[in-house]
């Protein structure tokens, strides 16, 4: 397994240079104050499908069910996470809007989502590169975040926060994905090279760092 793959965050402890989106994630969570509707925005690379797939995991996370409507973070072990993890869960809906653009596309969203969760509380649907959607098809994705139902969780991802409409944008909790710190990064390229028993000298990991740009 490459490496991106077998080290991508899943909990929220576990993000790389975003303190400030996992104190607000997290007091949610834990009050049970969810959202229905989220924007993740940012530069490639800084983390917004990992955090997206994390906090689908923690609301729907078996842990937390007794509980309800407080939550945590995500255990991983039980079955909801795990599924959510393989990518094997019938209740997370991953849409690229950058090959699903159009008003059908979004129409048949807006019909499925009406339908409950298959085993979980909610259904999470998860739209990257949400600025990719034509006119028309931002105007039927309104309609369904102005009356979501009970049971559905949109978060939004893109790296273009300026190409959203207003009334999109006035709908969804905005969250900022800012680049990591080189400190940070190169604290992370260390424990990674340590977990796989590769040698590595602060320098190196230093200049991975500076080459990865945030």
């Amino acid at each position: 397994m490459v490496f991106y793959r077998k080290y991508r965050p899943q909990t929220l402890g576990e993000l790389i240079g975003q303190e400030e989106v996992k104190r607000t994630l997290e007091s949610q969570l834990t009050s049970g104050k969810i959202g229905h509707a989220y924007l993740f925005y940012g530069t490639r690379g800084t983390g917004k499908t990992s955090t997206a797939r994390i906090l689908a995991k923690a609301v729907n996370c078996e842990k937390y069910r007794s509980q309800t409507p407080k939550f945590g973070e995500p255990c991983n072990k039980c079955q909801s996470c795990i599924a959510i993890t393989n990518g094997s869960s019938l209740d997370l809906v991953e849409i690229d809007a950058a090959s699903n653009r159009g008003i059908d596309e979004i129409r048949d969203l807006r019909e499925k989502v009406k339908l409950s969760p298959v085993s979980s509380p909610y259904k999470v649907y998860i739209i990257d590169e949400v600025h990719m959607l034509t006119t028309e098809a931002f105007n039927a994705l309104l309609k369904t975040l102005e009356e979501p139902p009970k049971h559905a969780i949109f978060i939004l991802a893109t790296t273009e926060y300026s190409k959203l409409p207003a009334t999109i944008l006035s709908r969804l909790q905005k969250f900022n994905f800012k680049r990591a710190s080189k400190v940070d990064i190169a604290s992370a390229v260390t424990r990674i090279a340590r977990s796989e028993k590769i040698k590595l000298d602060q320098g190196s990991a230093s200049q991975i760092a500076e080459v990865a740009d945030g």
